[in-house]
C-alpha cells in the first residue's frame, strides 16, 4: 500500500509517517518501480502500536525501547514494566507540576483588581519578578531523572 492509504488506515498524517521513518520507529518502506513508498501490514500494525504509545504521552526514546524489547524473540514483560513505571512516574511529576502551575495561576490573578491602567497592574508587576523553581522540579532533578518539565512530550 501507498503512503496516502497507511496515513488513512493508522489516521496519522503523512509527514508524521516520514518522521517515524527518519527516527527509525518504522522501517524504511520498500520502494516502487516508480519510487513510491510501498507499505505492508507488518508496518500498519507498527505505526497503530507507535501512535498508541504517542497518545500515552511516551516519548521517542520510550517507543523506541518498547519496540527493541517487542522485536526480541521472548521481551522480558519485566523490563516492559519498569519502562511503563518511569513513564507513570513522569506523567505523576507533571500532574504535581501542572497543579503547582495552576495555584501559581490562581495566586497571580489574585492580584488583579480589574481596573486601573496598565502600569499599576499588579499581574504584569508580579510577572515582572524572577519566577521561583519548582520543589518537584528540584526533586527530580535530585533524584536523578532527566524529565524537563512541560517538555516530556515531543511533537510530531
Amino acid at each position: 500500500m501507498k503512503i496516502g492509504e497507511l496515513a488513512r488506515r493508522t489516521d496519522c498524517a503523512v509527514e508524521t509517517i516520514r518522521y517515524y521513518e527518519r527516527e527509525g520507529l518504522l522501517r524504511p518502506a520498500a520502494r516502487s518501480s516508480s519510487n513510491y513508498r510501498s507499505y505492508d501490514e507488518d508496518q500498519v500494525e507498527r505505526l497503530i502500536f507507535v501512535r498508541h504509545c504517542r497518545s500515552l504521552d511516551m516519548t521517542l526514546e520510550e517507543i523506541r525501547a518498547l519496540l527493541a524489547l517487542r522485536d526480541t524473540a521472548t521481551p522480558g514483560c519485566a523490563q516492559v514494566d519498569a519502562l511503563i513505571g518511569a513513564h507513570l512516574h513522569h506523567v505523576e511529576v507533571r500532574i504535581r507540576e501542572l497543579n503547582q502551575l495552576r495555584e501559581q495561576l490562581v495566586t497571580l490573578r489574585r492580584q488583579c483588581q480589574g481596573e486601573g491602567e496598565g502600569d499599576r497592574c499588579g499581574i504584569l508587576r508580579e510577572l515582572g519578578q524572577p519566577a521561583a523553581p519548582s520543589a518537584t522540579t528540584a526533586s527530580c532533578s535530585a533524584a536523578g531523572h532527566a524529565h524537563v518539565p512541560g517538555t516530556h512530550r515531543l511533537h510530531d
